[in-house]
């Protein structure tokens, strides 16, 4: 009888299954074992190959179809949920081109980011002071933030090389651009591993920022490590983020 071999999603399953517990942020040993499976991820792995041919307008034959008129000006972000426990949650944001995502941050939590397909910018900042506890009891106080990463993750648009790979990155509850903002230069997916996931009732809220002018301040430059506020906002209506349908293969949880 042949074997089969255990689906990518599995692994990536079973991995964090090990790796993330309660007790504390992960050690970056134990993250390198989740990002390399993430790495060896590829979107048929996800079943995203009708779904690419959707976002794009394209029918299962990859012919042209007909959308409707409000979905060319208003590009509508899909969520496809994959898994989701106490302890992490898994799920892949499929972006047509033009599409963004606002600055917001992820509160006590080790986050996963793999580019599957595409190109986006990506800029994400931290908090200049993370650990006053003031401001973190006030969100919607504007306060300092570093610029940390300002780059683009794929293929550029006009078939230059990237200014980076799209290996996984990494951000941590204080570190490694914890606060950032995704926007899509091609259609694009990219697979996030929150560790743990967002939770509203223990205070893990997702917050949006924008970048506001602060008075005696001068213009902070895009080139890391500039200084610049932040300030909470609610974003705009045309701001839409569907769930979308998973066609990728089943997830087995373990007992354990």
């Amino acid at each position: 009888m042949a074997m089969t071999s255990t689906p990518a999603v599995q692994k990536l399953y079973d991995v964090c299954k090990k790796v993330f517990t309660p007790a504390s942020v992960p050690l970056e040993a134990q993250v390198a074992k989740v990002r390399a499976v993430l790495d060896s991820i590829k979107p048929q792995d996800l079943g995203l190959g009708t779904i690419d041919q959707h976002n794009r307008g394209l029918g299962d034959d990859g012919k042209e179809k007909c959308r409707p008129i409000l979905s060319r000006y208003v590009p509508v972000i899909s969520y496809l949920h994959l898994y989701e426990c106490d302890l992490f949650s898994m799920g892949v944001f499929v972006l047509p081109a033009s599409a963004s995502i606002p600055l917001h941050n992820h509160p006590g939590m080790t986050v996963l980011s793999r580019l599957l397909y595409g190109s986006m910018h990506v800029r994400a900042y931290d908090w200049v002071d993370p650990h006053d506890e003031k401001l973190n009891r006030n969100p919607s106080i504007a306060r300092q933030a570093k610029l940390v990463i300002d780059h683009v993750l794929g293929t550029e648009p006009n078939g230059t090389e990237p200014q980076q790979t799209s290996a996984t990155e990494v951000l941590y509850p204080t570190s490694g651009g914890n606060i950032h903002a995704f926007t899509a230069l091609t259609s694009c997916a990219v697979l996030d591993v929150l560790a743990p996931p967002y939770a509203p009732a223990t205070g893990r809220h997702c917050t949006y920022y924008r970048i506001t002018s602060h008075e005696g301040e001068v213009e902070a430059s895009d080139q890391p490590g500039s200084i610049e506020w932040l300030e909470e906002f609610h974003p705009p209506d045309d701001f839409v983020v569907q769930r979308g349908i998973y066609r990728g293969p089943r997830i087995i949880p373990s007992r354990n």
